[in-house]
């Protein structure tokens, strides 16, 4: 019974860390958002604003995966 709880406890921690990916899903798409806004008001600037997206989208990227790497430890730890 005492090892049911336990699972339980793990799977809930799990989906609970899963909604950080969701939440780096939005980022990234905020991030390529404000980019093209930006772009279409200004065209001859945007190619010097293509680096800094890529880097605001390894940001958010990068949040999602700790998420993942936290949902997964919380799964499979003993």
């Amino acid at each position: 019974m005492e090892g049911d709880i336990a699972q339980m406890g793990q799977f809930i921690g799990a989906g609970l860390a899963s909604v950080g990916m969701g939440g780096a899903a939005v980022g990234v798409g905020n991030v390529v958002g404000n980019y093209l806004a930006g772009a279409l008001r200004n065209p001859s600037a945007a190619g010097g604003q293509t680096a800094t997206m890529f880097i605001g989208i390894a940001f958010a990227e990068a949040l999602g995966i700790f998420s993942f790497l936290v949902a997964l430890l919380l799964m499979f730890a003993v």
